[in-house]
């Protein structure tokens, strides 16, 4: 009945599992056999060789990342609406040394190799004025809105050309390929990708993965002097591990997807964005809002709510079975 948020869901019993499997003596920090098998199990993933870091949050993930890609007098190119912009309360400046994250409009939180470009164009290249080292893209967007492979190839491509490295924030990044159907297509170019776990059933652990490996080596330094290198990292990297056996992170992920459709296709003409993750935005009225809560079904309100409209999020998360939506459903179509 709760679809405040994904974060919110409880943790899936594969990862409890996992942790329990590696509460065991072992080496600490990330010298663990947990840890060690990271960097194959994401090289095996994507099919190209990678480096990866366990985190405790995505804000650490994203920050990081940015710290990897800009120096302190440099900036990041961002949709205006992305969590590192709204949700982060500054920890991508403060991680990389006071860059400057420059924003960008766009459709559902979406940016185009079109609208980086012009804003790339417009910057003098003299030292009065901040240069873009990066761009950071929402993989899926704020909006639940999903970058193609296409979309995807041309800002790398943009960015290749332009010199720029190129992160994404995958906070739910299995969504994305729920959606897409390949995690490597949708990653061909991207120099970092924030690999979210919390999201899709994990307890607290997210990858920062690195397919420019040579960005590796100084966040390391960076991870521990921001305190986000455990002592005990091996049950960070045992839930990461777990997601990935066995393709739980996509069956998470695609349960997720099916249940924010069911309540998409009864919302119907109410839907301020296409469905193409786990987030719904739709219109409502205050009353119709309070009808809703009135039987037991919990989200946000987005933004100001009156009776002569108004807007809500809802977001679906792995726990969420077609049984457990359709009540919902049935009470969103009988507005």
């Amino acid at each position: 009945m709760r679809y405040f948020s994904d974060n919110a869901a409880p943790v899936h019993p594969k990862i409890w599992e996992a942790m329990r499997d590696a509460d065991s003596l072992d080496t600490a920090y990330d010298g663990d056999r947990w840890s060690a098998r990271l960097d194959e199990a994401f090289t095996t993933l994507f099919g190209r060789e990678c480096r990866a870091m366990a985190v405790t949050t995505g804000t650490a993930a994203n920050a990081l990342a940015c710290a990897a890609m800009a120096q302190g007098h440099q900036g990041i190119l961002c949709h205006e609406e992305a969590h590192i912009e709204m949700d982060e309360a500054g920890a991508p400046g403060f991680f990389a040394a006071g860059a400057k994250l420059m924003l960008l409009p766009g459709d559902g939180a979406k940016i185009t190799a079109e609208s980086l470009s012009a804003r790339l164009d417009a910057i003098r290249p003299d030292v009065h004025q901040v240069q873009a080292a990066g761009i950071s893209i929402t993989n899926a967007t704020e909006y639940g809105l999903v970058y193609t492979p296409q979309e995807v190839a041309d800002i790398a491509g943009l960015a290749q050309q332009r010199g720029l490295a190129l992160h994404m924030d995958g906070a739910r990044f299995a969504n994305a390929v729920a959606r897409t159907g390949d995690a490597r297509a949708i990653t061909e170019g991207v120099d970092l990708l924030s690999f979210g776990c919390v999201k899709n059933g994990g307890m607290s652990a997210e990858a920062l993965v690195f397919f420019d490996t040579d960005l590796y080596a100084a966040t390391d330094y960076r991870r521990k002097r921001a305190g986000h290198l455990l002592s005990k990292g091996r049950y960070l990297a045992a839930q990461i591990l777990a997601m990935l056996e066995d393709d739980l992170w996509l069956d998470n992920a695609r349960t997720a997807n099916a249940a924010a459709a069911m309540i998409a296709q009864a919302a119907g003409d109410r839907l301020l964005y296409p469905v193409e993750a786990n987030e719904i935005f739709l219109t409502l009225s205050a009353g119709e809002a309070a009808g809703l809560r009135a039987r037991g079904f919990d989200f946000y309100d987005w933004g100001a709510m009156s009776e002569q409209g108004g807007a809500a999020r809802l977001v679906t998360s792995w726990q969420h079975e077609a049984s457990d939506v359709q009540p919902l459903a049935d009470a969103i179509a009988a507005l």
